[in-house]
Formats: C-alpha cells, structure tokens, sequence
C-alpha cells in the first residue's frame, strides 16, 4: 500500500497542527492528564484518516481490449441515455460512479487510447448527486479515442468536500488502460460517457473496483 503524492501537503499540514494544538493543550491541561490523552487520542485518529484517504494501494489492472473499466472505486449512481453536449453533441450513455471519502481516490483511464481533449471548468460545489453537479460544479473532461475509432468521455466532478480535481493527461498522449489519469480528493463522482449500442455490464448501486470492473464493453 502506497501514499498518494496528492496527500502529502495535507498530511504535512496535519501533522504540524496536531503537534502544536498538543504542545498548546499540554501546556493548558497539564494537570489534567485525560484531556491531554484525549488530545493525542484525537489527532492520531485525524492522521489516521489521512493516510486512509490518501491510499493508493498497488492493483493489477484487468486489462481486455474491448473492455470499458470503471474509472474509480465507488458504487455506480447513474446509467442513463442523454444529450452529451460538451464534446460529442449527440446521444451517449452516461454511467456515474460515486466516490464516497472512504474509496480510494485514484483515478485510471477505462481503455487504451490517445487523448484527443482535455479541458477543466472552474464551478460550484454542490453536492455529487445533485442534479445540476455535473454541468456546473467543478470539474475536468477527458475524451479518449479507443484503437477501434470509438471514443469514450470521462468528466472528474468535484462535490461539496471533494474542492481540488487534479488531471495529468494531455491532448495526444496515449494512456494504457488502467494508468492513472488523475485524481480528486476526498471523493465526489467520476461519469463516463459512451456511445449508444455499448454492452452495459453494471448495475445501478454495483460497487465497483477502478482498473478491475467492466463498466460496458465495444461489440
């Protein structure tokens, strides 16, 4: 199990509050050594839950050629036909995997293929499974061109605690299915747009494994 490059700022941050709040509770219950204890109980649990959302555990990615894999681990909140018009400015089937703070927060590219658009729109935070999150919070799209011509979208949502989506990817560039395109911290929502016909392989409220599961499959 590895440590996310992402987290180390917060955890640095976490850490050096934790010693001075103890040193200044020390100092201020010092005859009291319950509060302390309960000082030092408190801050080991929030670097706990620092290290927990910033994982990155080592994952051998279920690779198939004409397999979508899910982009995040999560459970899967959307599968539904609509009118992408960022991009595509057609019909797609949109599938959207909710990343609560206890999933891992990694992001990988669902196919092997060249990145032919990248953009980031600066939003709101509103909360993942509102309605609108997905046209007006924060967010980043990412459209692969897959080996056969068929091209899938990927939007990175960010929520109400989810207040930085990272991307590394860029305009032509090939990623290997599976790679690590991006991240988003603290959770939120990862949708996935593909073309109409596309075998839909999950079910709503599947909990998905990102690089593992199958979202859909090309015929």
């Amino acid at each position: 199990m590895k440590f996310h490059r992402e987290g180390i700022p917060t955890l640095l941050i976490t850490l050096m509050l934790s010693l001075m709040l103890n040193g200044v509770f020390g100092f201020i219950f010092s005859g009291m050594p319950m509060f302390r204890y309960f000082f030092i109980a408190l801050s080991i649990f929030v670097i706990i839950t620092v290290l927990q959302f910033f994982r990155h555990p080592n994952r051998k990615i279920a690779t198939h050629q004409n397999h979508i894999l899910s982009p995040a681990d999560g459970k899967v909140v959307v599968i539904e036909e609509v009118e992408e018009t960022e991009y595509f400015k057609d019909r797609r089937i949109q599938i959207s995997v909710f990343m609560s703070p206890i999933n891992v927060h990694v992001n990988r590219a669902p196919i092997k293929g060249i990145v032919k658009f990248v953009r980031y729109h600066a939003g709101l935070y509103l909360v993942a499974w509102h309605p609108k999150s997905s046209t007006e919070n924060e967010r980043t799209t990412v459209v692969m061109e897959h080996e056969s011509g068929k091209s899938i979208l990927m939007r990175q949502i960010a929520g109400a605690l989810a207040r930085r989506i990272v991307y590394y990817c860029k305009e032509g560039e090939q990623l290997q299915q599976g790679e690590e395109f991006g991240f988003i911290k603290f959770g939120s929502r990862v949708d996935v747009f593909v073309p109409l016909g596309t075998k839909i392989d999950v079910q709503l409220n599947q909990v998905v494994k990102g690089g593992i599961t199958t979202l859909a499959s090309f015929s």
